[in-house]
């Protein structure tokens, strides 16, 4: 039983893209993707209106001004819930022993 305990505290140990590596990898490529997308659009998408992130918040109708609305929106949509996900995983293991 400890050759097993052993054996799962050397592939945590080993670095590469797992865990919590991997999620935060994923999520700063999701917040730089959705970045050029609306860099994009402003781009090539004649006659926007501005933006309004949070709908209080205006930001210019440029391809600056959209892809840092896209890059602050999705980082808000998706960092909320992980950081309250990364909040409870850590204090439930906590309270359980």
């Amino acid at each position: 039983m400890s050759d097993h305990a052993d054996e799962d505290a050397d592939a945590s140990a080993e670095p590469g893209l797992r865990g919590p590596r991997m999620v935060g990898i994923l999520y700063a490529a999701l917040v730089a993707v959705t970045s050029v997308a609306g860099f994009l659009v402003g781009v090539f998408v004649d006659g926007l209106r501005a933006p309004r992130f949070l709908f209080l918040v205006p930001f210019p109708p440029t391809p600056l001004g959209f892809a840092a609305y896209g890059a602050l929106t999705i980082a808000l949509v998706l960092g909320v819930p992980l950081a309250l996900v990364v909040y409870v995983s850590r204090n439930l293991d906590d309270e359980a022993v």
